[in-house]
């Protein structure tokens, strides 16, 4: 039981953050030492914006290598992987998830709504660039791709040529640089990416001894909360690369857990946006997606889909 399991991970800096952190809690929960195998991906190998690369990018090289028993198990950003299920693959847990909103780094430490008209804020992903163009703020909005630190520098670093960068909390937070945050964005401005903030550690199914001792990792509350948000993604996903945003909370009800998933579909141009939201207990959390999507596509997102162009 000595033998160290192989954890898989990307190689960049938060990649290898998590994934340590990761490896540290399963090794305090169980007594199994773990040593980081680091893969690159073609995410990785790309300069392409993300919106371009599609869906996977990030995670297929380390299920290759799963499924080709070079690592044991694999720790990913639950956001990057494809809402299908791989048939040979298990979610054995999800870790207590990080706070899943946005954050706001700014020149001057300024907020949101302090930011000047004509600043140039940018932003990886097309679900932010809605939502700030939704505002009417009359920012420049602009595409960036990087890490965290590089994006940061942007704003921080000598050659900055940006006014403010708009990124996950989490990412910031597991690197240790929250004091650079200027403003943590409240999703009734800025609903997160479905799943955002959440890790998801893969084992091969077959696996059953590993399934076991990777359960010891699982919050059943933040797991309850992604697969809400991702059930909406996935019944929302058929030819969609709208901006589409999800945000589930557990709280304490009257008779139990209840779960309040709240999920938007904005057109790119953020002309246009279908806000919903619905509630349930945790035990039916997919069904909650299920049922947000079709409210959703009732009201008419399939529109807002069409409008990506």
């Amino acid at each position: 039981m000595s033998t160290p399991l192989r954890l898989g991970t990307r190689g960049s800096a938060l990649a290898l953050a998590q994934s340590q952190q990761t490896a540290d809690a399963l090794t305090a929960a169980t007594g199994r030492p773990v040593e980081l195998v680091r893969i690159v991906t073609s995410g990785d190998r790309s300069s392409a914006p993300v919106a371009q690369l599609g869906v996977g990018v990030f995670v297929s090289a380390l299920r290759d290598a799963l499924l080709a028993r070079e690592i044991d198990f694999a720790v990913h950003s639950y956001k990057d992987l494809p809402t299908a299920e791989h048939a040979g693959l298990h979610i054995a847990a999800v870790p207590p998830r990080e706070d899943p909103r946005d954050a706001l780094v700014t020149k001057g430490n300024r907020t949101l709504a302090e930011l000047p008209p004509g600043s140039l804020v940018g932003t990886g992903a097309v679900r932010r660039i809605a939502q700030l163009r939704a505002l009417g703020l009359e920012l420049q909005v602009t595409p960036i791709r990087g890490n965290v630190d590089s994006r940061i520098a942007r704003v921080h670093g000598p050659e900055a040529d940006l006014d403010a960068v708009v990124l996950a909390r989490a990412g910031v937070a597991r690197l240790g640089r929250t004091a650079e945050i200027s403003e943590t964005l409240d999703p009734m401005l800025m609903l997160p990416a479905p799943a955002q903030g959440a890790l998801a550690v893969e084992c091969r199914a077959d696996d059953a001894d590993l399934v076991e001792l990777l359960a010891a990792l699982d919050h059943a509350p933040s797991r309850a909360a992604v697969v809400a948000e991702r059930a909406m993604l996935a019944t929302l996903e058929a030819g969609c690369s709208a901006p589409v945003a999800a945000h589930a909370e557990l709280a304490e009800g009257e008779s139990g857990d209840e779960i309040y998933l709240r999920g938007a579909v904005i057109s790119p141009d953020g002309v246009r946006a279908i806000r919903l939201s619905r509630t349930g207990t945790p035990a039916d959390a997919a069904e909650i997606g299920k049922a947000l999507a079709a409210d959703l596509l009732d009201a008419g997102a399939d529109t807002l889909m069409g409008s990506t162009e």
